[in-house]
């Protein structure tokens, strides 16, 4: 591509860079010029102009744009994203539906390394999103490419993109309580505003006394595809009272503990083939925890092993939840530090924290 001033003789048919401000109107740039358009730029004064000349080996930004999309997405329906229309060298990548965004992210380095004109920008792999919401956008910023160039972006990318769309649709939140006037409200609509952003309903409120028959008895019952267990008292050890009830139902216990604040004293198990997720006491928070990643891989279909959970501290340090019963610096509360003889202890067990 051939970019620069040339005479308004020369320039017929090229791409104008830059915007030109006339009598008449203004002339946008990246339109290609007409004789009308170089008309109204000499009645202007004008003899010269800044544009772009592509050259028989290139491919017009929006050509070329449109193409990296297509092979980042190759079956849109399939892959749960829509193309949304070209122009101006973008094409924007959205979800059609809730689901995690999984991205090839070996593949959209690479097509990022072809040219510096060549540009993917993604959401982070595996991250929840709802419908319309964009996962990605192809941009070029030049006004032509090397074809060359593009054909091996879009051989670098290819289905680099897809959408991790729910496959569970039903889950079971089972609450222990440690005071009997704990009625689990807050705790049940928060966890089921959370699982409906991915479209999943929630049984009806269950609340037990924080001990192990009561507990087993409530993990036999439940039908659902998910089971959750929200305790009243935080899970403190492998063999406190949550992950022993699941046991001793028949259950196992998978891991627990996750390098992921808040959201340290989450445990995942099995019971009948179905998940469980001990959820941590900062579950009872609408804001981002760790039970979070655990909850949104599990409803969409992938595996969750203790490896990968074991993996997620880089990028582990979530926002601090306000509400929390200890916050993360010792004689400090939320706001800031505790002024020195005022502090009072807080008892980290009773209450969950997580």
């Amino acid at each position: 591509m051939k970019f620069g001033p040339v005479s308004l003789a020369q320039a017929e048919g090229a791409i104008l860079a830059h915007s030109v401000a006339l009598p008449a109107g203004r002339l946008r740039k990246g339109r290609a010029l007409t004789r009308a358009d170089l008309d109204a730029l000499a009645q202007a004064g004008l003899d010269m102009v800044t544009v772009a000349q592509l050259e028989p080996d290139d491919s017009h930004e929006d050509a070329a744009a449109l193409a990296l999309a297509q092979a980042l997405v190759p079956a849109p329906e399939a892959a749960g994203l829509s193309l949304r229309p070209v122009g101006t060298g973008r094409v924007n990548i959205v979800a059609t539906g809730p689901g995690l965004v999984q991205v090839g992210a070996a593949q959209i380095h690479a097509a990022n390394a072809v040219a510096p004109t060549i540009t993917v920008a993604t959401l982070p792999d595996l991250q929840r999103v709802e419908a319309g919401a964009m996962v990605a956008t192809v941009k070029i910023i030049a006004y032509g490419v090397a074809s060359r160039a593009i054909a091996d972006a879009c051989a670098q990318a290819h289905a680099a993109l897809h959408l991790r769309a729910p496959v569970l649709r039903h889950a079971s939140l089972i609450q222990t309580r440690v005071s009997p006037t704990d009625t689990g409200a807050k705790g049940h609509a928060v966890t089921e505003a959370r699982l409906a952003r991915l479209g999943v309903s929630l049984a009806p409120p269950c609340m037990v006394d924080h001990a192990l028959a009561p507990l087993i008895g409530a993990l036999r019952a439940a039908r659902a595809e998910l089971i959750l267990i929200l305790t009243g008292s935080a899970t403190s050890d492998l063999h406190d009272t949550a992950p022993e009830a699941l046991r001793r139902s028949g259950g196992q216990v998978l891991h627990f503990g996750m390098p992921v604040d808040p959201g340290n004293l989450l445990f995942l198990g099995v019971l009948e083939g179905r998940p469980v997720v001990g959820l941590p006491g900062c579950a009872k928070s609408p804001a981002l925890n760790g039970a979070d990643w655990v909850l949104e891989r599990l409803i969409c279909g992938l595996d969750v092993t203790p490896p990968d959970i074991m993996s997620w501290g880089v990028g582990g340090l979530l926002s601090e939840i306000d509400s929390r019963p200890r916050p993360r610096r010792m004689g400090e509360t939320a706001q800031g530090p505790a002024e020195k003889g005022t502090g009072t202890r807080i008892n980290t067990r009773s209450g969950g924290t997580g």
